[in-house]
């Protein structure tokens, strides 16, 4: 199997390029956008490489904001400037607002329906197998990270115990185990 993810990036076309993309991707990621995101940004288009998809969500995620849009604007403000940003944020969400209202609309009118919340209750389990399906295919390029596979394995599974078992909120495991990462990485870096 190929590591196209291990290719060297390609960049956008054009601004149509970065708001079709963005506009597919937002389409496809219902429930989220994760595992949508890596496999077109990565695998598809080759815009990043697994190791910065990794970095740039991480980033993403502790900015204020939905992840996604915060990817959205640093690749499209990173390729085009504001335009890009602009067209990034346009195709994350013109077309998914209209079907969210169509889709509002219908779920109204049958939202009691026991095959309506049947659906969507089988629908958690193949969101969660999407976002195990994404974390797996990251793991990689955690080993290449400065600080090396292992402490990068302990601070992730500490992240889990924190948020799914400890149930902490996500700004304490952050407040706690980002300065602990940021530390580690720093002096991998610069020994």
């Amino acid at each position: 199997m190929s590591h196209i993810s291990d290719a060297p990036p390609q960049q956008p076309q054009s601004l149509s390029d970065l708001f079709f993309t963005f506009t597919m991707m937002a389409l496809q990621g219902f429930g989220g956008v994760l595992t949508v995101a890596q496999r077109e940004l990565v695998e598809k288009k080759r815009w990043m490489t697994n190791a910065e998809f990794v970095e740039e969500w991480a980033v993403a995620q502790i900015m204020p904001g939905p992840n996604i849009i915060n990817l959205c604007i640093m690749l499209g403000g990173r390729y085009f400037g504001l335009r890009g940003v602009l067209a990034s944020i346009a195709g994350m969400l013109l077309a998914p607002l209209a079907v969210l209202l169509m889709l509002a609309l219908i779920y109204a009118q049958f939202a009691t329906h026991p095959g309506v919340v049947g659906a969507l209750r089988g629908m958690g389990a193949v969101a969660a197998g999407m976002i195990l399906a994404s974390g797996i295919k990251m793991i990689p390029s955690q080993f290449k990270n400065p600080m090396g596979g292992i402490a990068c394995l302990l601070l992730g599974v500490s992240s889990f115990v924190a948020v799914a078992i400890m149930h902490w909120p996500l700004i304490y495991v952050i407040l706690t185990l980002g300065p602990l990462a940021y530390f580690l990485s720093f002096r991998k870096l610069f020994e």
